[in-house]
Parts: C-alpha cells; structure tokens; sequence
C-alpha cells in the first residue's frame, strides 16, 4: 500500500540557478527556498544581490553571484566559490537566456552568437563543471530551460528557436550520457510568460505593450500568459524526489499554447 510521502521538500539540498535576478529564474529561487533548498543565484545583472538579501530577509539562504554564463573562466570560478560556500551542488537550474525577434534574413550574426552563446553554451558550460561535482556525491537533478518553440516554430524567432531546439535534444543527450551516475535531466519548456524578456519581445516586434501581452494569451485552452510562478512549480517538481524516475523529459507549461 503506498504511504503519503513529504517529497516536496527540498531541505538539505542546493539549487544552482542561473538567470535568476528576474522572471522565471528568480521565481523558482524564491520557490526551491521556500521548500528548504539553499540557492545560489547566478546572474550579469546586479539586481540580484537585492533579490538574494529578500529571500535572507524571509529567513531563507541564498546567495548571489555575478556571472556570464557565456564565459568558462567566469563559470569555472562562480562553481568553485558556490562549493566553497554549500560544499555541494544537488540541483542546476540552466535557465538564462535571451531572445533576438528577427527572421534568418535580418539576422545579425553577432545576434545569432550572443542568443546562442547564453542559452545554449551557457547551458553546455554550468553542466560541464556541476556534473562532475554532482557524480562525486551521488547524483543530482539538472533542469534545462528550453520553450514551446524549441517543440515547434515561431515567426521572426528564428535564432531563438534554433536555440531552444539544442536545449530540448541537448537534455535528453545528457540524461542518456549520466543517467548511469544518477543524474537526472529534464527539460521545461515554458509558454510566453509574463516576465521583462516578454515586454523586450514586444518592444523589438515594435508592439504596443498590453496589446502584445493580450495577443500572446490568445488562444491558448487556459487563456491567460504564464506567470513565473506555473513555470517554478513544474521546476520544483522536476528538482524533488517526486520525479525520481523522470529523465530525458520535454514538460510542456504554456497553458495548452501547442496542444
């Protein structure tokens, strides 16, 4: 007869999340904290160190550290001050990115490096350096960022699909290659979620704001824009004993937008 389990929590463990001064990436640290996790936030921009003293403030652990994740160097140090300072890593969440809205033909190819170099290297580099840790301890649960058009095709978003589409296959490469190290490797792949980097879309789209929001709704089953929150809690489910035998996984959150 199976018993009621408290598997949602996160005590004991440490959260690496990247992109986590804002949006999705700074909702699952608040989330993963609230369930016990010490979180050590990754970012470029500085507003994280303000959002790391908030979560302290809750009485929570979290620690911010400014780092492209498009540099090795940059990475190689920020991991090896994270472990100076939890002494390990149980969870990654490979979730910074950014997004050029053009077409193949008006494509800068220094805006094709930049979206490629922090979604998809960035991503390529954080495991390079936190799945050795995590097989030393035993095991570990890696959640890469990808999105609904990494699953399919989206108009003038063409770098941005290219990219997230590495995310989703380069998850299930890794599940295969560590699953025999006990490391687990899912990808969530969000619908348009209200965050900045949807307001920046727009803006580049040359939209006006809340009618770009509302068309972005538009028809999907649930009818509404994602919130950072839906997208923290399939993370939290994806980084708990809960999905103990889920790798290689594509978890779709976008309020039924490619159903």
């Amino acid at each position: 007869m199976l018993q009621k389990k408290e598997v949602l929590s996160l005590e004991g463990k440490v959260a690496v999340i990247t992109g986590a001064a804002s949006g999705i990436g700074l909702g699952t640290a608040q989330l993963l904290s609230a369930y016990g996790a010490k979180v050590a936030m990754l970012d470029v921009n500085e507003k994280g160190e303000e959002e790391a003293q908030k979560i302290r403030e809750a009485g929570r652990t979290a620690l911010f550290f400014k780092c492209d994740v498009t540099s090795i160097h940059e990475i190689k140090k920020t991991v090896h001050e994270i472990i100076g300072n939890f002494k390990k890593i149980d969870i990654l969440f490979n979730n910074a990115g950014v997004t050029v809205r053009k077409t193949v033909v008006d494509l800068e190819e220094s805006e094709w490096d930049f979206v490629m170099d922090v979604g998809l290297k960035g991503t390529y580099l954080m495991s390079k350096f936190v799945i050795p840790i995590m097989a030393e301890a035993g095991g570990g649960s890696i959640i890469n960022t990808g999105s609904g058009w990494g699953m399919k095709g989206g108009d003038k978003a063409a770098v941005y699909c290219a990219m997230k589409g590495g995310i989703v296959n380069l998850t299930r490469a890794m599940a295969i290659d560590h699953g025999v190290q006990n490391i687990r490797v899912n990808s969530v792949n969000p619908g348009d979620t209200n965050t900045s980097m949807l307001k920046e879309e727009g803006r580049q789209l040359g939209c006006e704001e809340m009618a770009f929001l509302k068309d972005s709704a538009k028809g999907r089953p649930l009818e509404r824009l994602g919130l950072p929150e839906d997208i923290a809690n399939a993370v939290l489910f994806l980084a708990s004993d809960l999905s103990s035998w889920i790798t290689g996984s594509a978890l779709v959150v976008d309020g039924g937008g490619i159903a």
